[in-house]
C-alpha cells in the first residue's frame, strides 16, 4: 500500500508537471476532494482513539451476548448491524467505526476475525444504495438523479434488498459456513469493563455525536469528524498523552486519494469521456442498464468509484434516468474486488492493518469478483423489474 500510494501520486504529479493534465481541471479536482481528505484524516484518528478507549470492545461483547453462542444468529446480527449502519450513516463510517467493533468481537469470543471483517467491508459497499447519505457517490449524483431522499429510497429499495441478499449468500458460502469458520458454536463473553472509564465515556460521546451529526445532516461530514476527533484527542491529552503520536494520522490514504483523482482526471481529459460514452451506449433499456453498471463497476475496480462515477455520469444520455441509476449501482456495488476500488475498502484495510488482521489478496479478489458480478446483476435486474 505504501508503494501503491506513492506511485499513484507521483504519476498524477508528473501528469500535471508535463502538461498532460491541465492546471484548471487539476485545481477543480483538488478543491472538490479537500473536504473528503479532511474527513478521512480526522475520522481515522477518531476511530483509533475510540478503539484504544475500549468502546469497541464493549459494543462487541454486547453483540456476542445477544448471539447466545449461535453462529447463524450472530451472522444475521452482523449483517443487519452492518447494513443499517451503511444505509443510515454512510459506508465510510461503517468501514471506520464498525470494522473495529467486528474485530474486537472476534477477539472477545475467540472466533476467526476474517469472516467478521469481510462482512463489514462487503456490506459497506453493497448496502450503500438506498439513501443519499449512504454513499459519497450518491451525494455526487444528487443533482443529476433529481430525487428526494424518500424518492431515491422508493426507487432503490428493490436493488438494495437484492444486493444485500446476494452478499449474505456469498458471505456464508465463502467465509461463514462451518468449513470456513472452523467451529460449531462459540461461548458468549462476559460484560467488558473498560480500564479507564473517563476515556471510554468521552470517546463514546464523541462517536455518538459524530453519528448523530451525520444522521441529521447538521454540519458537513468533515466538520463532524473533526470536532469528534478533537474531543477524543483532548481526552487522551489529559488521561493518556503517550497514545497521541503522528502515526495516528493515515498518511498513506492522504497521499493515495489525491493521486487517484489526478490520475483519473488525466485520463478523463485525454479521451476517457469518449471511450465511456461508447462503452455505456445510449440504450435506456435493460441491456443499456447492464452496460452502464458493468462499465461503472469494472472501472471502479481499476481506478476508484468516486472519480469513475463523475466521469461516467457525463457519458450517460440526459434522458436515460434508469441507466444513470444503473451506473450508480455499478460504482456502489461493484467496487469489492480491488483494495483501492472504494474509499471504504481502503479505510477497512487501514483498520485491519492496525489490528493485525491479514486477508489473502487472492482470496479477497476472487470472492469479491463473484460477489460483484452476482450483486450487480441482481440489483440491476431488480431496478428494471420495479421500473
Amino acid at each position: 500500500m505504501d508503494w501503491l500510494a506513492g506511485g499513484i501520486l507521483v504519476c498524477g504529479l508528473l501528469s500535471l508537471a508535463t502538461g498532460l493534465l491541465p492546471a484548471g481541471p487539476a485545481g477543480d479536482a483538488m478543491r472538490r476532494i479537500a473536504p473528503l481528505l479532511a474527513f478521512l484524516g480526522t475520522v481515522i484518528v477518531l476511530a483509533e482513539l475510540t478503539s484504544r478507549a475500549e468502546v469497541f470492545d464493549v459494543v462487541a461483547s454486547g453483540v456476542a451476548r445477544v448471539g447466545r453462542g449461535s453462529y447463524a444468529r450472530l451472522f444475521v446480527l452482523c449483517v443487519v448491524f452492518a447494513s443499517a449502519t451503511t444505509i443510515t450513516l454512510n459506508l465510510d463510517t461503517t468501514a471506520v467505526l464498525l470494522t473495529p467493533v467486528m474485530l474486537a468481537l472476534a477477539g472477545r469470543v475467540g472466533i476467526a476475525a476474517v469472516p467478521l471483517a469481510m462482512t463489514t467491508v462487503w456490506l459497506a459497499n453493497t448496502a450503500s444504495l438506498l439513501l443519499p447519505v449512504s454513499n459519497l457517490t450518491n451525494l455526487l449524483a444528487a443533482d443529476r438523479v433529481a430525487l428526494s431522499p424518500m424518492g431515491l429510497a422508493e426507487r432503490m429499495w428493490a436493488p438494495q434488498l437484492a444486493s444485500i441478499a446476494v452478499t449474505m449468500g456469498c458471505l456464508w458460502l465463502f467465509y461463514w459456513r462451518r468449513g470456513r469458520r472452523g467451529a460449531k458454536c462459540y461461548v458468549p463473553p462476559e460484560v467488558h469493563r473498560p480500564a479507564d472509564r473517563v476515556l471510554f465515556r468521552v470517546c463514546a460521546v464523541a462517536c455518538a455525536g459524530f453519528l448523530l451529526a451525520i444522521l441529521i445532516d447538521a454540519v458537513p461530514l468533515w466538520t463532524a469528524s473533526a470536532v469528534a476527533a478533537a474531543l477524543a484527542v483532548a481526552a487522551f491529552a489529559v488521561r493518556r498523552r503517550a497514545a497521541l503520536r503522528l502515526s495516528l494520522v493515515p498518511w498513506r490514504l492522504l497521499i493515495l486519494v489525491p493521486g487517484l483523482f489526478l490520475v483519473v482526471e488525466t485520463v478523463n481529459v485525454n479521451g476517457l469521456h469518449e471511450l465511456l460514452a461508447r462503452a455505456v451506449g445510449t440504450d435506456g433499456g435493460l441491456p443499456g442498464m447492464l452496460r452502464a453498471a458493468g462499465v461503472g463497476g469494472g472501472l471502479a475496480n481499476v481506478l476508484n468509484n468516486l472519480p469513475v462515477y463523475l466521469a461516467g455520469e457525463s457519458a450517460v444520455p440526459v434522458g436515460n434516468h434508469d441507466q444513470l441509476l444503473a451506473l450508480l449501482i455499478g460504482t456502489n456495488v461493484g467496487p469489492v474486488i480491488t483494495p483501492w476500488a472504494s474509499l471504504a475498502t481502503l479505510l477497512w484495510f487501514e483498520r485491519c492493518h492496525a489490528q493485525g488482521v491479514r486477508v489473502s489478496p487472492g482470496r479477497f479478489m476472487g470472492t469479491g469478483a463473484v460477489l460483484a458480478v452476482g450483486a450487480l446483476l441482481a440489483s440491476v435486474g431488480a431496478l428494471a423489474l420495479t421500473g
